[in-house]
């Protein structure tokens, strides 16, 4: 639903931005890599040290590079493999940033050992969601699933829930809470998606394999 909505409309407003961006010279794959580092060094710099509020403000902002740098490409006509394969392979240094900053802050200064199990499942089962579709995609299927949770999802609950729980810093009580209740639900939501595409595939490979028995027997038939 995100991906659907939420990116249409900030393609549409950022798009005089990517415009300027291109009249400067600037590539699609310098803002992808600037966005990247940016949102690294916001997740691993404040996270860790619990300033959740500041460390969402400089990943926010950094986030919609994603954003910026496929509008330059489509406005250069320049879309290629190589950008796509940038753009997604930093996608994952990014999404491993944000929930390795949360669980570096609940294995010291958080002091929850189970927080930080949750946060390193999310960072896991994200990479491994993504990656059914890709693998999925590369033997030939078409994956014609997204699940419950998808990357966009998965870091505006996350993105939101610490911005909130920073706002303790600046002295609202109990707000803190809603950081933990959003890492177990983007547990569990990724935990279905990754089912969900599992069983997608597994349905997807069992017909294309059922398809081409039937076309070899078709032929051996015809050759007789």
């Amino acid at each position: 639903m995100l991906n659907k909505y939420a990116r249409a409309f900030f393609t549409r407003v950022l798009t005089p931005f990517a415009a300027f961006l291109i009249r400067r010279g600037v590539s699609p794959d310098a803002v992808t890599l600037l966005g990247t580092a940016g949102v690294v060094a916001g997740a691993l710099v404040f996270f860790p040290r619990g300033e959740f509020f500041w460390g969402t403000i400089v990943i926010t902002l950094f986030v919609f590079s994603d954003l910026v740098d496929g509008n330059m490409a489509r406005q250069l006509g320049r879309t290629s493999r190589w950008g796509a394969f940038l753009d997604s392979t930093l996608d994952r240094v990014a999404d491993g940033a944000i929930f390795g900053g949360l669980a570096l802050w609940y294995a010291g200064s958080g002091d929850d050992n189970m927080l930080c199990a949750v946060s390193i499942f999310c960072l896991a089962s994200g990479q491994v969601v993504s990656y059914t579709k890709a693998r999925g995609e590369a033997i030939g299927l078409p994956v014609a699933v997204n699940g419950l949770v998808e990357r966009a999802e998965r870091l505006v609950i996350t993105l939101v829930a610490a911005g909130l729980a920073g706002l303790h810093e600046f002295g609202v009580p109990g707000i803190q809470i809603v950081l933990p209740i959003a890492l177990w639900a983007v547990a569990a939501g990724s935990l279905v998606t990754l089912i969900q595409r599992m069983v997608t595939v597994r349905r997807e490979s069992a017909e294309a394999d059922a398809e081409s028995a039937a076309e070899a027997s078709q032929e051996s038939g015809t050759a007789s």
